[in-house]
């Protein structure tokens, strides 16, 4: 099970390799999930993807984050040079940035990042046609979920094993882009989860702040399971905590052990959250997985001895055997060779005949062994040395310098791959109609007589609330109204079996079309033949999405509510697309319930009420499998802007009824008609006419 370090910094790397990490990754530009961390420089990366290789470590690249047109361009430049340098694969979260690096870096792996919310086998799946050769899945999967994925899974698995634990499924975060401006789909997170929040009025607690996860104590359990990839979290600590957690986790797995108690006092004290949690992989979900940063002294005594294992030379080697041929009347000949079989060979002068003492095969081993001061250990030495010969020590020293020299230029050796320039391609004119009304309700009471009789163009149901009220369904029918089935942003595995019965009993009422948030919803849909639209979790943010949904098979897209305007404008829309035109925009959708946490009972059946430090009240509602969805408190509304964004090209315009009741549902889609008066008391615009970093 190889180990990935974080490194956000060239300081960082020395750190993770010097102790033990198998690979190392980081970002640089500005296109990658950790955008406030140092990063590097072209120069910087193309020295650390030498410093690892030579050492036997690979590196990948971070492009995760959601990238818009004019983007794209840049990230396939930062791509290009990646490949160039020999960076061994790059993490991505864009369906669109795959896309392109499908087309200008052909022969570059790619891995789909954990921000891509995979967390079934169909995800896996979906990954795999897209051509990735690797995905990170889900922090908050169990057990049984991560060896079942393993078992079936037709690409390699990774997984986090230490490090900060996101309170939202990764990539389905909008708190801190909707609440602050600064988006964790674009790498610029300012983690409003680690706040204080409470019930009733008061901000007193912290429901929101996980504990860091630690996989120590289930290392073994995993490599069994057959995840390839076991991943460190901390790009944005400094370089003596990834000296000291890389180091803990590449002895516990060179030594097929767990971390020792003395370990785990260490790992917490160089940073926890009131220590640590490995709840979701137990399913022991609760409020003990919760914590905050407590202000301690700085250890500086561990830290010390941490930047000594990366500062004082080389505390990493790697393992070579050395060959040695000595004989009358040829030149000495030296060979030295690596775990991998490459091989290097030099020659130096022929060798005299010894006027005093002659040379032996010790003498010779002895000397070729001694490879301090070089990324190299000696493990054995093979010569054959002719009698009576003798040849100075500086020519046997300066062959084995000159064979080390050889086999490190062999190991920094940059790939042969091709490069091809990025084309955007075709560019599709916008539509002209203005777009028609889409509803997408939470609950089948609000598909009321009089808000049907209004004939939006498409109303979405949840699949379960369409197949626990099948009249609402008819009354849809009998009215005209199309309807899709909207797919729970999360379902794991072993839930599939309950899902796929809700929307087989829509097939049954005539239901053929289903809204998917996720690759494995995208997936799963198409399998149990319904036409699939694609939701606003996809992340659709550029051109080239849009195009690989139309390959997909998609029908339509909804564009992320993150873009602005002018952005959705100038989107070549390959596929009808939609947009959020109203409701209450999600902020998170968490595996933990808090409401749970908070009063030992689930009264998820009512509106319960989040409040942040400056007296927002924020919604939080049941999600499908026993989830909450924490809503924004403040409603999208845009029925007074319609000249905004009529002209957008878009098919649609999506109504999303939340905590509405059935007269409000009527009330919002009459006054975005230009019927009524309605208008919420405290409404937002949204991200579209503000800019998000």
């Amino acid at each position: 099970m190889e180990l990935l370090s974080p490194a956000g910094s060239m300081e960082a790397v020395t750190a993770a390799v010097q102790n033990g990490a198998d690979a190392v990754y980081f970002g640089y530009g500005d296109f990658n999930a950790r955008r406030g961390a140092k990063n590097f420089t072209q120069e910087e990366a193309a020295a650390a993807v030498s410093y690892c290789h030579l050492r036997g470590c690979r590196v990948n690249l971070t492009l995760n984050t959601l990238l818009t047109d004019r983007e794209l361009p840049a990230a396939a430049e930062v791509a290009a040079h990646a490949s160039g340098i020999g960076v061994d694969a790059v993490i991505v979260q864009d369906l669109g940035v795959v896309r392109m690096l499908r087309q200008s870096v052909p022969d570059l792996p790619i891995h789909g990042s954990t921000q891509m919310s995979v967390h079934s086998l169909d995800g896996v799946k979906q990954c795999a046609d897209l051509g990735m050769t690797r995905v990170v899945l889900g922090r908050e999967l169990s057990r049984d979920q991560i060896a079942y994925i393993c078992q079936h899974s037709p690409i390699e698995i990774e997984v986090f094993g230490h490090g900060a634990l996101c309170m939202c499924w990764s990539g389905q975060c909008f708190f801190s882009s909707i609440i602050g401006g600064r988006s964790g789909n674009r790498g610029m997170c300012a983690q409003p989860c680690r706040l204080n929040y409470g019930w009733n009025g008061k901000a007193d607690e912290y429901p929101l702040s996980l504990k860091d996860l630690s996989m120590a104590g289930h290392l073994k359990e995993l490599a069994e399971m057959g995840v390839a990839c076991l991943k460190l979290e901390g790009r944005m600590k400094r370089p003596e905590y990834v000296a000291i957690v890389t180091g803990i986790y590449a002895k516990a797995l060179k030594e097929g052990r767990e971390p020792t108690p003395q370990e785990m006092v260490i790992l917490e004290q160089t940073f926890s959250r009131q220590g640590f949690t490995d709840g979701y992989f137990t399913g022991q979900k609760g409020p003990e997985m919760f914590g905050t940063r407590q202000e301690e002294k700085e250890p500086r005594e561990l830290y010390a001895q941490a930047r000594a294992t990366y500062e004082s030379g080389e505390n990493r080697t790697e393992p070579v055997q050395m060959f040695a041929l000595i004989q009358a009347g040829n030149p000495a000949q030296v060979a030295v060779q690596d775990g991998q079989g490459r091989v290097a060979r030099v020659k130096g002068p022929v060798p005299e005949d010894a006027r005093n003492v002659p040379l032996t095969r010790e003498k010779v081993e002895g000397q070729l062994q001694r490879t301090g001061g070089t990324p190299f250990c000696c493990e054995k030495v093979i010569a054959k040395v002719d009698d009576g010969l003798s040849l100075p020590l500086s020519a046997l020293n300066d062959l084995r310098r000159r064979a080390l020299e050889d086999l490190a230029r062999q190991r920094q050796e940059l790939p042969q791959r091709r490069r091809e320039p990025f084309q955007p391609g075709v560019r599709y004119d916008n539509p002209k109609p203005p777009p028609a009304f889409t509803l997408s309700l939470r609950t089948a009471a609000q598909a009321s007589g009089e808000l049907l009789k209004l004939k939006p163009a498409l109303l979405y149901l949840p699949a379960g609330e369409g197949a626990a009220h099948p009249d609402a369904v008819e009354r849809c029918r009998q009215a005209g109204v199309p309807v899709a089935a909207v797919l729970p942003r999360i379902c794991t595995d072993g839930e599939l079996p309950q899902l796929e019965k809700e929307l087989l009993t829509l097939r049954e009422l005539g239901v053929d079309e289903a809204l998917a948030g996720t690759w494995g919803g995208v997936r799963r849909a198409a399998r149990l033949g319904f036409r699939v639209r694609g939701d606003y979790s996809l992340g659709v943010t550029n051109s080239q999405t849009m195009k690989e949904l139309k390959r997909l098979g998609l029908i339509s897209a909804t564009v992320s509510f993150e873009m602005k305007f002018p952005q959705i404008r100038d989107l070549s829309k390959t596929i009808p697309t939609e947009f959020i035109a109203y409701g209450r925009l999600p902020l998170m959708i968490t595996e933990n319930c808090i409401i749970h946490n908070h009063s030992g009972r689930h009264t998820c059946g009512n509106v319960n009420l989040l409040t942040d430090r400056k007296g927002e009240r924020f919604p939080v509602v049941k999600a499908w499998g026993c989830r909450n969805e924490i809503l924004n408190a403040k409603k999208v509304f845009l029925a007074d802007k319609q000249k905004d964004w009529q002209k957008l090209g878009l098919w649609g315009a999506r109504l999303m009824f939340t905590t509405e009741n059935a007269l409000e549902c009527v009330q919002v889609l009459e006054r975005y008609l230009n019927q009524g008066k309605y208008q919420p008391n405290d409404f937002t615009r949204g991200l579209y006419y503000r800019d998000v970093e």
